[in-house]
């Protein structure tokens, strides 16, 4: 990397930090599910983010749209959803000079930097897939037409972890395409005291803009560009293997899991591990960026067998009994 360019980059990164004191004008606490979300941006990915009614889910999205100038869209999925109510559909229009009629395309929410599909499982898979086709591809096709997406371009799905009735859980190979399965806690005892003094006045934040979208797909460029170690991969790669049964040196695994996460997963971990060390202001990953970002990388990644659920044994579990066993020198 030239001088130049260096300094550019380090320009750019500078501005991280005042990223996350913009976001946090309007929301209190929730630090480390804000990082996860910056991470998938940075990475060029997609999340799932679950938590109970009234976290701040959707304003902690927008808030980061403002922040970052991008383009906002939220989709409220509902099981009469349809896949043209996301992507867009033809309407037929009349040319007036010349009395011709033509079918135009008329672009759906999904065509915004930033989309919120709030309640992804409330909506049938049909509507589900139509979604995660424009994640992978990035583009959607309508009338043997493709549409490229804007860029930079991040999905959030979010889904209500207690009301499952009337649901349609993601199955496993479409769980596999987020980045990230990021967890929303309850805030603490003084965090919801903040919130409770900063919501019910009349004051409202002014959220300044930060950084444009050329610079987050520089940014974006950059994470890609971060070192990591041949010891750290090669950690990765030993993780992601020991979630699977067959093989695993983890009896926890063998005893609690069904099957375990991907090629995929490494992936992930390697591509978020270079995002957060961009967070983080380095150039150069380290082993707290994969030991923090495993748990959110695997959890959607594993599956866990019916007697492991009867004793409540999570994901997170297996994950974190992983990292004891196999630890990095």
């Amino acid at each position: 990397m030239e001088t130049q360019e260096l300094t550019y980059y380090k320009t750019l990164v500078a501005k991280l930090p005042f990223l996350k004191k913009e976001i946090a004008k309007v929301i209190v606490g929730q630090q480390e599910a804000i990082d996860e979300i910056l991470i998938s941006l940075l990475a060029g990915g997609h999340c799932l983010l679950e938590g109970v009614p009234g976290l701040a889910k959707t304003l902690m999205v927008k808030t980061m749209s403002e922040a970052l100038h991008m383009s906002f869209k939220r989709i409220q999925f509902t099981p009469d959803l349809m896949p043209g109510d996301i992507v867009g559909t033809e309407i037929l229009e009349e040319d007036h000079e010349t009395g011709k009629k033509f079918f135009k395309f008329n672009q759906g929410p999904i065509f915004a930097n930033v989309v919120l599909a709030d309640e992804i499982n409330r909506t049938p898979p049909k509507t589900q897939a139509a979604l995660l086709e424009a994640m992978q591809e990035k583009s959607v096709t309508y009338g043997g037409t493709n549409y490229e997406l804007p860029g930079p371009f991040l999905i959030i799905a979010t889904q209500n972890p207690i009301e499952q009735a009337g649901t349609y859980p993601l199955p496993e190979a479409q769980l596999d395409r987020f980045l990230l399965y990021i967890k929303l806690n309850y805030p603490n005892e003084q965090e919801e005291l903040d919130v409770l003094k900063a919501t019910t006045g009349t004051f409202r934040p002014t959220i300044n803009r930060i950084l444009t979208d050329e610079e987050i797909v520089d940014l974006q460029k950059l994470t890609r560009q971060v070192h990591i170690s041949e010891e750290l991969i090669s950690w990765i790669n030993k993780l992601v293997r020991a979630t699977r049964p067959d093989g695993s040196p983890s009896e926890y695994v063998k005893e609690w899991c069904d099957w375990g996460a991907g090629p995929r997963a490494g992936q992930a971990l390697v591509l978020c591990a270079k995002a957060r060390a961009v967070l983080n202001e380095r150039f150069a990953v380290i082993p707290e960026d994969i030991q923090h970002l495993a748990f959110p990388i695997l959890r959607h990644r594993i599956a866990m067998n019916f007697r492991a659920e009867a004793e409540g044994i999570t994901t997170d579990q297996v994950i974190g009994d992983l990292l004891k066993m196999l630890k990095t020198r």
